[in-house]
C-alpha cells in the first residue's frame, strides 16, 4: 500500500533532502529510521529536493509498505527522528499517487534580516543592508508572473528538460519595523537555484545595483551572466505543496521563529 508522509525540517545540519554518497541528508536519515521500525530496507521518494541548509514547513514523501505496522507509526517514528525533522501526518492513498510528479504547486518563502540576530541567523538570511529600495525591489517581483522561461534564474539549466514555470503569484512582505523581508513565490515547478537567484538579484535592486529594467532584461533575453550568484540559503522555506487530491495546511509553529504572531509582515504595494 502506498503512504504519504507530511513532514517539516529544519535543513541548516543537512546537505539538503537528497541521498547522496558521503552526505548527511534528510531521505537518508529517514530511510534509515523507517527501515529500523519495519525492519527491512525502505526507499522513499520525496516531493522534490531541497539545497543544503534549505528548510521545509511543508514536505511530502510517499512510501509503499506491504504489510500494516502494529504501533503508532505517528508516535515511533517521531521519538526516533532527530528533533530538527518531524512527522506530522501519516496518510494512507487508495492508489498509486506520486509525491513528486502529481504535485501541481509548490510555494516557498524567503526571509531577509538586515541586522545581527543570532536567534534568526538559521532560519533568515542576514543581509545588514541599510536602506533597501524595498518599492524598486517590489517593481521586479511584479515582473516575475509576466514569464514564464527562467533560464536566466537557473543553476546549471543543461540539466533540465525545460526552463518553463509557471509562476502563480509573487509577493514581497516587509515587517512592522521595516527591518525584515519575506519574499513569497508559487509556481508549478521550481529550477534548481532558482529562487535563491531571484532574491539574490532582486536584493542588488534594492541596492541599486541593478535597475529593474535590467532584472527584466534577464526575463526577456533568457540569458544567464557568467556569475549567477544565489543568495544564502538559510533564508529559503519550502512552505506549501499541493496536490489535486491532497490540500492540508501547512504546520505554521514548526516555523514560529521567522513567522509569528508578533511579526506584523505588511505587503509592499
Amino acid at each position: 500500500m502506498r503512504y504519504f508522509f507530511h513532514i517539516g525540517y529544519n535543513g541548516i545540519a543537512y546537505n539538503g533532502w537528497q541521498k547522496l554518497p558521503q552526505a548527511n541528508s534528510i531521505q537518508q536519515i529517514i530511510e534509515t529510521t523507517l527501515s529500523k521500525l519495519l525492519k527491512k530496507n525502505i526507499t522513499i521518494v520525496g516531493c522534490g529536493r531541497t539545497d543544503a541548509k534549505v528548510h521545509a514547513t511543508q514536505f511530502f514523501f510517499h512510501v509503499d509498505i506491504e504489510m500494516p505496522w502494529e504501533f503508532d507509526m505517528l508516535f515511533r517514528i517521531n521519538k526516533n527522528l532527530p528533533p530538527d525533522i518531524a512527522v506530522f501526518d501519516v496518510i494512507a492513498m487508495d492508489g498509486l499517487q506520486h509525491a513528486r510528479f502529481d504535485a501541481i504547486k509548490r510555494t516557498y518563502d524567503y526571509f531577509i534580516h538586515t541586522y545581527k540576530d543570532p536567534f534568526l541567523n538559521n532560519v533568515s538570511a542576514p543581509y545588514q543592508e541599510k536602506n533597501l529600495n524595498i518599492f524598486k525591489m517590489k517593481e521586479a517581483v511584479s515582473l516575475l508572473t509576466q514569464y514564464d522561461d527562467y533560464r536566466a534564474f537557473c543553476r546549471n539549466f543543461t540539466n533540465h528538460r525545460t526552463t518553463i514555470c509557471k509562476i502563480s503569484s509573487a509577493s514581497l512582505y516587509v515587517d512592522s519595523l521595516g527591518d525584515r523581508l519575506r519574499f513569497n513565490i508559487s509556481a508549478n515547478r521550481f529550477l534548481s537555484g532558482m529562487i535563491r537567484i531571484i532574491v539574490q538579484r532582486l536584493l542588488h535592486v534594492g541596492t541599486h545595483k541593478l535597475t529593474v529594467d535590467e532584472f527584466e532584461q534577464f526575463l526577456i533575453s533568457k540569458e544567464p551572466p557568467k556569475m549567477n550568484e544565489p543568495a544564502y540559503p538559510q533564508g529559503l522555506f519550502l512552505s506549501k505543496v499541493t496536490y489535486p487530491f491532497l490540500d492540508l495546511p501547512p504546520r505554521a509553529a514548526f516555523s514560529n521563529i521567522p513567522v509569528n504572531e508578533s511579526t506584523q509582515w505588511q505587503l509592499v504595494e
